[in-house]
């Protein structure tokens, strides 16, 4: 396994001389294209991370878990996830370090860990894709594409906190 990637390198470069395809050429303008990319797609992660940042400093998403978390007792979400489900859709490294702490305190098996893996493992960063997205289509409407990408990760909250037990 150690050898996968130069190996995987090494065929690369072989069937480019195989197809005589300028190598180092094909690299150096893939390698272009994707900093051009990230230029286009800085400033809209940009303004991501300090509305995320905002929202944590003003207080706004203490007060939503507050809020939520009766309701999501009544879906079979454990209040201690309140904040897994809220934070999902923005940030996958935030929702990580969550999940983390959450298996930390309460251990995978129990039904807090359980229910915070299914929610992992079924929903996505929504806003960060359609932000990745959106910055390189040059059409912007996103459409439907964020109202149902939400309406189907409530399915798999609310089947999360259904289905284990």
């Amino acid at each position: 396994m150690d050898f996968f990637i130069p190996i995987l390198l090494i065929l690369l470069l072989m069937a480019c001389a195989w197809k005589r395809l300028p190598a180092y050429d094909l690299f150096l303008t893939g390698a272009k294209q994707g900093l051009h990319v990230a230029l286009q797609v800085l400033p809209n992660l940009a303004a991501m991370l300090c509305a995320i940042s905002l929202m944590d400093l003003s207080g706004l998403t203490g007060q939503l878990i507050c809020l939520l978390s009766p309701v999501f007792l009544w879906l079979g979400i454990p209040p201690e996830v309140t904040s897994l489900v809220l934070i999902r859709p923005l940030s996958g490294s935030a929702a990580l370090g969550m999940l983390e702490n959450l298996l930390a305190a309460f251990g995978p098996d129990g039904r807090i860990g359980l229910v915070a893996s299914t929610i992992m493992g079924s929903s996505e960063t929504i806003f960060y894709t359609i932000c990745i997205y959106m910055s390189q289509s040059r059409d912007r409407r996103t459409g439907y594409a964020v109202p149902c990408s939400l309406l189907g990760m409530a399915a798999g909250v609310w089947l999360a906190g259904v289905m284990i037990p």
